[in-house]
Order: structure tokens, then C-alpha cells, then sequence
């Protein structure tokens, strides 16, 4: 951390001009090292992710096929806008989450919204790392007849970790060149699905009434939930992103490399799993291909695709709150969340029975993930005019040291609420965290001096 009293060009240099691979830090950044193609692919290919698969199983039965895509498609395009609106301090100030909630919730207090976030991310890690390892095993199995998916968690896991402490410039080449592969494999996924399963998909998800009702709603909020972690610490990202690009294309390029997938995947988990009543990912995909050489190039693509959603979007972040909180290095920081992974038991979350509990998961974590992110961002366009200072952002001295309690208390009022809402629980949370956190910061004399610019 920069020491007290230091101003805002001395921490805006501290970055340098170059940056070697796995030596990400907190300070502002100032080499961009993403272009606006490059930032598109990684988050295409970030967001290939097997929550959605599951989220699509979930709605079996609750919605017809259009229901179910126009859902995904309006989720994907909240989440743009909400990506755009949070991630707009990280990209002009080129600061991480962590930082951009200090004015919130003060320097000790950015544990609250750090620890909430970094919870997901650990848990979603070992989930697609489990499903990654079960694609390894079958691919195992099918060629050597070795049958070992406990030995295959563990090395698929260390191979993450190893890429993982590569930093933003290998996952900058990770998510480049795995998107091409990840678009075709979907392709032929979801046009094999519809071949070998067409009949049974008219009959159960085709010709069903459905509902436009709160069940389709909650559905669009399943389908944003699971980049409500990313919604929350977008700043990691953008701050990488290189700088002139404009409010509109921003959001287009964030809606247009999540739609594809999210749409890919959760269609073909509901597509699938109404027509065999299979839940596990791996044995889906497998039942869809038929032919031995096309169903091992399937399972790689599995297991490919976890890697690209693991580092960019479930290492970044607790990394950064490691890094923060112990002040240990980006390297440091990355191995001890790949090693957490380990134990978040994602064998117990990949069975049949485990949809509906990751649906609760959810819509869970959603309902405080929210609130913070409404308190972001009226902290940042509300209270502070979209004006930071990050000399005091950057001093543990000043005012906006110890804790923000406008922040906390907000956040767990919002929270209250979206619980009480739980089927469209972050979209309940924005206001009242959003007005209470603006009538705190105005009336609570306790938070005047955050009220610093």
C-alpha cells in the first residue's frame, strides 16, 4: 500500500509501464494489455460456464423453449449494462474491486465485500474443476482404460494453479485462443442435441404452456446470478481493457461474448435434461455424440472450457483478496485459492439431484452480491460524482480508513429484503441497499468523512 498523504500521479506511476507475467498488483494500472477484441474473446470464453448448464436443467419443466431464451437473452443484457455501470471506475482509474470499494467501506471494511465475493468464486472453482476432471477421466478411460477420477481432480487442479500464476498476460492468451475451439464445440453441441433428441424436445419443452410469470423472471436471474460474482469485481477486468473505448460498444461487447454461451449452455441443459432427466454434464454431452473420436474431442472441450472460466473469473477475484487482506503477491495469493478449491466438496454438488441445490446457491449468494453492487455504484455516481481520489483511495491513514459502516449496513439491509425474495433476490436487493447506503452517507454523521472526494 502506498503510505499516508501520498498523491494521485505518485500511485498512478507506481504501476510502470511494463509488466511481467504473474506480477499483477493492487496499484493503479496504467499498461493496458487488452485490446477490444482481445477483451471480448476472454470473456467469451470466461463465460463458458457448467452453473449455466445446471441453471438450465433447473427451469425443466417451468418453461417452454422461447420462454427459456428470451430469459437468457434478457439476463445477458442486464448483465452488460450492470458490467458496464460497476466496471466504469476500474477502466478510468484503473484500479481493482478491492480499492474501488475502499470510499464504500473503508479500508478494513472492503473485507465484507471481498469475503462475500471470493466465496462463489472458490466454490464454483472446485465445481468446474470436478466436472473438468470427470471429462479427463472418461477421456482416460475410453483410450487407456485407466479409471482414476480422484487422480485426475488432483492433477487437473494443479495444472489450474500452474496457468492461474501466469497472471492477466497468459490469461489474456488462454482466453484468446480457446474462444475459436469454444464457439465450435458449442455449435456442434447444441445442433447434435436437437438431431439425436428433437422429438422428445417438441413434445416436453416445445409444446408446454410454460409462464411469463415470476418463474420466467426468476429465470433471468438465474441465468444473471451466475455473473453477479463478476458483476461485483468487473473493475479486475476492465482495469486491463485498453483505454477510448465508449460506454455503448463497452456494454455490446460484454452482452455480445456472454449471450452466445450463456445461451449455448443453458439451452442445452434444459434441451438435454428434460429429454433424459440427466443432470451430470459430462454424461450429457457424452450421450449427445456418438461416435468415439467426436466424443473424445467433446469431453476435451469440456475440460478446456473449464480452464478458461476457472482462471479468468474464479481465480482473479480471491486472488485479489488474498492479496489485499494478507498482503501476500498475486503468485502467492493464486496457489492458496487453487489449493481451497480442493475443499469445497464438488462431488457432492455434481449429482443428478444437485440442480435445485445449486439453484438455491444462487440465488443465495445473489441476494448479497447485489446489494454490494448497488452500493458501488451509487457510491460512485451518486456520492462521488464519478470523481475518485486515489491518493486517498491508497492511504490506510486517511478518511477513508477503518470502516464505512454506510456500506455494511446497507449491504445487509438489501440483502434482508432479496432473501425474502429469494426467486428474483438480486433484483429485490438494488434498490433498498442502493437508497439506504445514499440516505446513510447523506445523514449518518458517522460517514461524513468518506463523503471525501
Amino acid at each position: 500500500m502506498a503510505p499516508a498523504g501520498l498523491n494521485a500521479s505518485s500511485v498512478a506511476g507506481a504501476d510502470g509501464h511494463s509488466k511481467a507475467i504473474g506480477e499483477e498488483s493492487l496499484t493503479p494500472q496504467q499498461t493496458r494489455i487488452m485490446g477490444r477484441w482481445s477483451y471480448l474473446l476472454a470473456w467469451f470464453g470466461g463465460c463458458v460456464s457448467i452453473g449455466t448448464f445446471a441453471m438450465g436443467s433447473s427451469i425443466v419443466g417451468t418453461l417452454n423453449l422461447l420462454q427459456a431464451t428470451v430469459a437468457i437473452a434478457i439476463g445477458c443484457f442486464v448483465i452488460g449494462v450492470a458490467l458496464t455501470l460497476n466496471g466504469a471506475a476500474g477502466y478510468k482509474y484503473g484500479i481493482p474491486f478491492v480499492v474501488q470499494a475502499r470510499g464504500a467501506f473503508g479500508f478494513a471494511g472492503t473485507k465484507f465485500p471481498g469475503l462475500v465475493r471470493a466465496v462463489p468464486a472458490i466454490v464454483w472453482y472446485g465445481f468446474q474443476s470436478w466436472v473438468g476432471a470427470g471429462a479427463l477421466n472418461m477421456v482416460s478411460v475410453s483410450l487407456f482404460g485407466f479409471d482414476n477420477l480422484v487422480f485426475w481432480f488432483i492433477v487437473f487442479q494443479l495444472l489450474q494453479i500452474g496457468l492461474s500464476v501466469l497472471g492477466f498476460q497468459g490469461i489474456k492468451w488462454l482466453e484468446n485462443i480457446g474462444s475459436g475451439f469454444i464457439l465450435v464445440s458449442l455449435t456442434y453441441m447444441f445442433f447434435s442435441v436437437i438431431d439425436k433428441y428433437g422429438d422428445v424436445i417438441s413434445e416436453r419443452l416445445v409444446n408446454i404452456e410454460g409462464t411469463w410469470g415470476m418463474p420466467f423472471w426468476g429465470a433471468t436471474m438465474l441465468f444473471l446470478g451466475i455473473y453477479s460474482t463478476m458483476m461485483l469485481n468487473v473493475s479486475d477486468y476492465s482495469r486491463e481493457l485498453e483505454r477510448g473505448v465508449k460506454r455503448g460498444p463497452l456494454t455490446t461487447i460484454y452482452a455480445m461474448s456472454i449471450l452466445p454461451c450463456t445461451l449455448f449452455m443453458g439451452l442445452i441443459g434444459l434441451m438435454v435434461s428434460g429429454a433424459t432427466g440427466i443432470a451430470d454434464p459430462v454424461q450429457v454431452f457424452s450421450s449427445a455424440v456418438d461416435n468415439k473420436p467426436l466424443l473424445i474431442a467433446t469431453l476435451l472441450f469440456i475440460t478446456f472450457a473449464q480452464v478458461t472460466t476457472n482462471v479468468l473469473n474464479n481465480v482473479v477475484p480471491p486472488t485479489y483478496v488474498l492479496m489485499d487482506v494478507f498482503k501476500l503477491s498475486f503468485r502467492s495469493a493464486a496457489i492458496i485459492v487453487g489449493l481451497l478449491a480442493f475443499g469445497t466438496f464438488p462431488w457432492e454438488l455434481i449429482k443428478d439431484e444437485s440442480a435445485a441445490g445449486l439453484q438455491i446457491f444462487v440465488q443465495t449468494y445473489s441476494a448479497f452480491l447485489g446489494p454490494i453492487f448497488a452500493v458501488l455504484v451509487v457510491d460512485y455516481y451518486f456520492i462521488r460524482g464519478r470523481n475518485l481520489d486515489l491518493g486517498k483511495l491508497y492511504d490506510e491513514n486517511g478518511p477513508y480508513r477503518g470502516v464505512n459502516w454506510a456500506g455494511i449496513v446497507a449491504s445487509l439491509v438489501g440483502a434482508a429484503v432479496a432473501l425474502s425474495f429469494s426467486a428474483v433476490s438480486w433484483y429485490a436487493s438494488l434498490i433498498p441497499a442502493g437508497l439506504t447506503y445514499w440516505l446513510l452517507m447523506k445523514n449518518w454523521g458517522a460517514c461524513r468523512r468518506f463523503l471525501d472526494k
